[in-house]
């Protein structure tokens, strides 16, 4: 009898154990991974290209959970106690403030197996606490092709011959205020004043040159059905429309240009850090990085993806990439309600 409730209680002790380093926080042994999304056709195309291939080789499910990068910083925030998220999508620079406000796990570039082979720009916040970038889409002109030659500035969206064919998006949109961001730097502007660019938009609007969108969807619309022929937005979407039947081209002015850096983070205080930096390795590697390009019209951040001929007019990769201007995330985030505040006294006057 009494040997039996010794070997019970050693059975006890392992299992409790066992539970134990289940849940200790760096530990790989999870059966689960808890992942931010944003919906709709990214979900999809992320889906194939990371997840379910990642769920197959690793033996775990993932959760996916829709969150805009907003809200996500949100939740953040609000579980730090008691976090139930393993990796965080930003796409607006949110992962600045969640890194310094200690909700994300610092990444060493020792643990991504892709690190050597990335663009500097995808790990070169890594050393701040930030996940690594994962996905580039630049910011451009999205124009008919039917209806005008390829342009070549942002100061295209103010020609005459263009006047009620031109979409700028609201700055509640990240694409509207990274084209109105450089469209203030074409003529001029710093980020320290965007009066110019807030102030050409807004006599273009008031003028009836152009018009105002919110969303995609809003922008999508307008090319269809509002005989739209240029707007300022962003290399994916252009992808978006032109499988939405639309005949349009992208192109990135001379003057330069910016873009939608998408992170991956992982969340601090989680008991599978390990599994969710894994992860996130996977979707830098070459497989995941071509579907994006093919799949999601991103440019790719592994500099070992080779962009499909037909679509090497469509993409920004390689060297060009460099070029790219990143905003301070920062900036961005501190001075956008007082942008907003200036957009609508212009759009609205």
């Amino acid at each position: 009898m009494k040997r039996r409730l010794a070997i019970a209680a050693v059975a006890l002790a392992l299992g409790s154990a066992a539970s134990l380093t289940a849940c200790m926080p760096g530990s790989s042994s999870a059966a689960e991974l808890v992942v931010t999304t944003f919906g709709g056709e990214w979900e999809k195309n992320f889906t194939d290209a990371v997840v379910k291939p990642f769920e197959e080789e690793n033996n775990v499910t993932i959760k996916q959970v829709t969150l805009y990068s907003s809200d996500a910083l949100a939740q953040l925030q609000a579980q730090k106690s008691s976090p139930q998220i393993d990796v965080v999508f930003f796409s607006g620079g949110q992962e600045k403030v969640a890194a310094d406000e200690g909700l994300l796990a610092p990444i060493d570039p020792a643990d991504l197996t892709n690190a050597p082979d990335l663009i500097d720009q995808a790990t070169s916040e890594l050393a701040n606490g930030q996940g690594p970038v994962v996905q580039v889409s630049p910011m451009g002109l999205i124009y008919r092709t039917d209806k005008l030659d390829q342009p070549t500035s942002w100061n295209d969206a103010f020609k005459p011959e263009y006047r009620q064919h031109v979409a700028f998006t609201d700055l509640s949109n990240s694409y509207g205020t990274l084209g109105m961001l450089m469209i203030n730097q074409t003529r001029g502007g710093t980020i320290d004043d965007v009066t110019p660019g807030i102030d050409a938009i807004g006599q273009s609007v008031r003028a009836g040159d152009s018009i105002v969108t919110k969303t995609s969807s809003d922008l999508q619309q307008a090319f269809s059905a509002r005989d739209i022929w240029l707007a300022p937005y962003s290399q994916d979407y252009a992808e978006t429309l032109r499988k939405a039947g639309q005949p349009v081209g992208f192109t990135m002015p001379s003057e330069g240009t910016t873009g939608s850096f998408i992170t991956a983070n992982a969340v601090a205080g989680r008991s599978n850090t390990d599994l969710a930096t894994k992860f996130i390795d996977y979707a830098l590697g070459v497989g995941a990085q071509e579907k994006f390009v093919t799949g999601m019209a991103y440019s790719p951040v592994n500099t070992k993806v080779a962009v499909p001929a037909d679509l090497q007019s469509k993409i920004l990769a390689g060297p060009t990439l460099a070029k790219l201007t990143r905003f301070d995330a920062a900036d961005l985030t501190s001075r956008s309600a007082e942008w907003q505040k200036q957009w609508q006294e212009q759009i609205t006057r």
